[in-house]
């Protein structure tokens, strides 16, 4: 048995655990599902797992709330890797149980997202009841009381319980809909710069004003650094109080990212760095020539010619 120790949202067959297996070594370390984002990121802060791998942004429906929150609080974290997965979706019941027969369904709130309309054209007026993940919905079909007759799952989970019948495959909305997963670890060193990287943050508004937004986006932009998704989300401490999640190009080594960084911080002290890390698709960040290292490089040279008199 590996000595390394994973622990994901579970249980087992979720589209998490398929995003973890692209982990090279996962498939021999010891992997613990959780019942939900908060239990499998508190593991790793208390020592029981080396990492997790939990959701974090679906192509369909944006960012996952409960791991844009989970990550924004608590003793800090790191994103070390990010892997993308293709969702399908079928929908299973218990031998038996026909199209006609379903009332209500269960999965997760994405997945239901992604399958609204195939829901509607062919099951109207079923109900939607809700699951911490499409696996657990379909395990639940298996409990002699499960108050739905029909879950909405990947097809490796149906796959591998006899139990369960496939009524109907393919059945999102979108057929190019992929999410997004993040493995997550206590923080340390940043994995190596590859010139195709996400840097991740967190910033706190700290004051309500007009150009408050502004002048947080103006950090990255004026420094030539895209960015790839940004969400808000409420602190819970008052109403109209947030904080921004945001996607950079880039890798904290890059000088124009390091600079975007240390004006983030003088704006927003309480600005939390969530990770460098490799982008999954391998895209290179389009780099201008003023904003590349070499340019921030002479700009400071410059400088100290000025201050030294040289």
């Amino acid at each position: 048995m590996s000595a390394v120790t994973y622990t994901f949202l579970g249980p087992e067959g979720t589209f998490t655990e398929a995003a973890l297996m692209q982990v090279p070594g996962a498939a021999d370390a010891t992997r613990i599902p959780c019942t939900n984002v908060n239990t499998a990121l508190d593991r790793v802060r208390a020592g029981e797992a080396d990492a997790a791998m939990v959701p974090i942004e679906n192509s369909v429906e944006g960012g996952v709330t409960a791991t844009l929150d989970a990550i924004a609080t608590g003793q800090e974290l790191r994103i070390i890797r990010e892997a993308l997965v293709r969702v399908t979706f079928v929908l299973v019941a218990r031998p038996g149980v026909e199209l006609s027969d379903i009332k209500r369904i269960s999965t997760h709130g994405h997945a239901w997202a992604q399958c609204r309309l195939w829901v509607d054209e062919n099951l109207p007026g079923a109900d939607y009841v809700p699951g911490s993940s499409t696996a657990a919905s379909a395990m639940g079909l298996l409990e002699d009381d499960a108050p739905y007759e029909a879950a909405i799952c990947a097809p490796l989970v149906a796959a591998g319980q006899p139990g369960l019948n496939v009524l109907a495959e393919d059945i999102g909305d979108n057929p190019d809909a992929v999410t997004r997963f993040i493995l997550v670890s206590k923080p340390g060193l940043l994995p190596e710069r590859t010139g195709a990287d996400k840097t991740t943050v967190v910033v706190p508004l700290p004051e309500d004003h007009p150009g408050a937004l502004m002048e947080i986006l103006d950090q990255f932009a004026s420094r030539g650094v895209n960015l790839s998704r940004i969400e808000s989300r409420p602190t819970g401490q008052y109403l109209g109080h947030y904080f921004f999640s945001i996607d950079a190009d880039g890798h904290a080594t890059d000088s124009r990212v390091a600079d975007a960084l240390a004006g983030l911080h003088r704006i927003s002290p309480a600005t939390r760095f969530l990770g460098s890390y490799a982008r999954a698709d391998k895209q290179p960040a389009v780099v201008a020539p003023h904003t590349s290292d070499a340019a921030f490089a002479s700009a400071h040279a410059w400088v100290d010619s000025l201050v030294n008199g040289s």
